[in-house]
């Protein structure tokens, strides 16, 4: 396979699990595509959602001749995945709230799961709560605050400690002992979340995991290249310039935007 591996989200929150891949997979090529026109994807409408990532990533899909979709947005991946892979004939890959191996890790067995209002409702969330985490107090918490706070932190905006606070307030008052990160934006606060629960919560996100599944679907079969391409495709009328500086110093050569056809 020699087409790059596309790795999607609404915003910048793909970025820690296309570094984990990359980690992996140095010498692949990457495409970053992420819908900040409709961010946060907490507050679509089911269908909408599904109906824009569908065309948006077969576009691209088709455009870059992609070996590999990841799907780097839990939002997304609790609705979209089972179309993407009716559609598409190439590997797709999802992202799965860690809910097992934080049942696994508890000692208490009372865990969170924070993540956008719309994951935490999903059927798919609950089924895995209860496959992987009956014996277990879970306790969820939704915010689409923290994904615009995310987006922040990431252009090197000033952000109000304060309100991360306030916003995991109830998960203080919860006592776990484990909270799932099921949001891709959320790794980026890992500092400040971590800061406000303290060193006794230990967070949990599926960044490696994601990885791993990656490599294994193409280690074997990629072409690698001795100066391996990112490219990234926004679609917003436009993005900041110290989001370009930032996707510049992450090793992106062409950042545009992508006009669906």
């Amino acid at each position: 396979m020699s087409g790059p591996i596309l790795v999607f989200d609404s915003g910048m929150g793909g970025l820690s699990v296309l570094n984990a891949i990359k980690s992996v997979l140095p010498q692949a090529t990457y495409c970053y595509l992420f819908d900040n026109a409709r961010l946060p994807y907490g507050e679509l409408d089911e269908q909408d959602l599904v109906e824009g990532c569908v065309t948006l990533i077969s576009q691209v899909v088709k455009q870059m001749n992609a070996s590999l979709v990841v799907v780097a947005c839990n939002t997304a991946s609790t609705l979209v995945l089972p179309i993407l892979r009716q559609q598409l004939n190439i590997p797709i890959v999802g992202v799965v709230p860690a809910i097992k191996p934080a049942a696994e890790h508890s000692r208490s067995k009372k865990i969170g799961l924070l993540a956008t209002p719309a994951t935490i409702t999903r059927i798919y969330t609950h089924d895995l709560i209860e496959q992987f985490a009956s014996d277990c107090e879970v306790y969820l918490f939704g915010s689409s605050q923290l994904v615009l706070l995310a987006e922040d932190k990431v252009v090197g905006r000033e952000i109000d400690e304060h309100i991360i606070e306030h916003i995991l307030q109830p998960i203080k008052n919860a006592s776990i002992d484990t909270l799932v990160l099921g949001c891709t934006h959320f790794p980026i606060l890992r500092a400040e979340i971590q800061q406000v629960l303290g060193l006794e919560v230990t967070l949990l996100d599926s960044e490696q995991a994601i990885a791993s599944r990656v490599k294994s679907l193409l280690g074997d079969e990629m072409n690698f290249s001795d100066e391996p391409l990112c490219t990234a495709f926004y679609t917003a009328a436009e993005i900041t310039p110290s989001l370009r500086g930032k996707l510049a110093n992450d090793g992106f050569v062409n950042v545009s935007q992508f006009h669906i056809g």
